[in-house]
């Protein structure tokens, strides 16, 4: 039988060649394998790619784009020597932990893919299998994480987390009291490495080029998608143009010769939540809904087939991850551990009863909040749920035949919800 454990720790080694080269017509672009000389407790020297891809019995490795311009049409192509994660040196791997995988490295690579559009502020995205699970603005560094963090404590357990900004001692001690894989950021102040080397299997990345993120913003890279017959499906990279208010676009239609539009429009506020929120979609699994409030996710619904189901899953998630921080606030544990000291009489019931209560009073902390749709909602089902948790603002791609019936779930909602469209979709798969 195999050693899974032993599996997940063990580096798989991979026959990939070093050098790899792909040609669009007459142009050439030039990738070489990274590997990484580990110096070992001997004075060896052991020479590492990838621990493994996926899952442990699958090779992997790593390329960086070291030659060649693409050109094709009007886009603007990443060039050589713009690498981010594909560009890490040893020196760059702080604390090395366990061997990064592709898993840690995608996660991270994701939150560079939200984070780019967060640089104008403090800012943390906590990520699990490619999504996020937290995401936030806050007043400095370690406030970003922390509520970052309490948007989902649970799916936090074993994530990846991205910084904006050098990671600061206040921050290294949030960090340091939960288990996180990888940690990135641009840099690491004095103190901060000592504060994190409590978490020995925490690697840590410095990425330095995280700080000059916002000029990725609009330049694509080629993204490829492998078929099961060895077909390669070849796009640009998505662009998220909804950076301004003036980039969003009124909630109008017209259905059967009338013309329906919004009764009430966004404040200053939830027009902010909604370029938050929409920076954040650019880099969730489509189907997807988010919940946004004051900067922060409060839920994330991801990778469903339907929309009306994802905008109900996010819900759902909002309050069993809401009373596990009551539970954690309260009794410094988690919801699940709080059952099982009932259970084990060492809480009475009623410290769960009360939480619970709180929940359904609280309404998981949705009200108030912004719902956003990577895409149009072809019925208003999909908007109702939010509206029946107390949102006040929909940002929606717009589109659908049906967008009156949205348009009137907001004027009939008491309060009146606003609602704006991207004009754009933002399908991540």
């Amino acid at each position: 039988m195999t050693d899974l454990k032993k599996a997940y720790s063990t580096i798989l080694g991979d026959h990939f060649p070093t050098e790899m080269t792909i040609s669009f017509g007459d142009q050439t672009l030039v990738y070489r394998k990274k590997t990484w000389a580990i110096p070992l407790a001997d004075g060896g020297v052991d020479e590492r790619g990838l621990r493994y891809g996926e899952n442990p019995d699958q090779e992997a490795a790593l390329y960086e784009l070291v030659g060649g311009n693409l050109v094709l049409g009007e886009a603007a192509y990443i060039r050589p020597g713009n690498g981010l994660v594909s560009a890490i040196s040893v020196a760059d791997m702080l604390q090395v932990g366990k061997h990064p995988g592709k898993i840690n490295l995608t996660d991270v690579d994701n939150g560079l893919n939200i984070i780019k559009y967060l640089m104008d502020r403090p800012a943390a995205v906590i990520l699990k299998h490619n999504n996020p699970c937290g995401a936030a603005y806050g007043k400095d560094l370690a406030d970003a994480f922390d509520r970052a963090l309490r948007a989902d404590r649970i799916a936090a357990f074993g994530g990846a987390v991205v910084l904006n900004r050098p990671c600061d001692t206040d921050t290294a001690n949030l960090l340091a009291k939960n288990y996180l894989e990888v940690l990135a950021a641009p840099d690491f102040e004095e103190g901060v490495l000592e504060i994190l080397g409590r978490a020995k299997n925490l690697r840590i990345l410095k990425i330095a080029r995280i700080d000059r993120l916002a000029a990725y913003e609009h330049t694509r890279f080629v993204d490829f998608k492998s078929l099961i017959d060895g077909g390669i499906i070849v796009q640009q990279s998505a662009v998220n143009s909804i950076r301004h208010a003036a980039d969003l676009q009124a909630a109008v239609a017209v259905w059967q010769g009338k013309a329906y539009a919004c009764d009430r429009q966004p404040s200053q506020a939830e027009i902010a939540d909604m370029l938050f929120g929409w920076a954040v979609e650019h880099g969730v699994t489509s189907n997807s809904v988010l919940y946004v409030k004051d900067g922060r996710t409060v839920a994330i619904g991801a990778g469903e087939q339907d929309r009306v189901g994802v905008a109900e899953i996010a819900v759902h998630k909002a309050y069993i991850k809401y009373a596990d921080m009551l539970s954690f606030d309260r009794y410094g544990c988690g919801y699940a551990d709080l059952e099982l000291k009932i259970a084990a009489g060492e809480q009475p019931s009623a410290a769960k009863e009360e939480i619970d209560e709180t929940t359904r009073r609280d309404r998981a902390g949705l009200p108030g909040s912004v719902m956003i749709s990577d895409a149009f909602f072809p019925f208003r089902d999909g908007a109702d749920v939010g509206i029946r948790q107390g949102i006040t603002a929909i940002l929606q791609a717009g589109g659908s035949l049906r967008d009156f019936e949205t348009i009137v779930a907001c004027n009939e909602a008491r309060p009146q919800v606003a609602m704006m469209y991207t004009g754009q979709r933002s399908f991540k798969h």
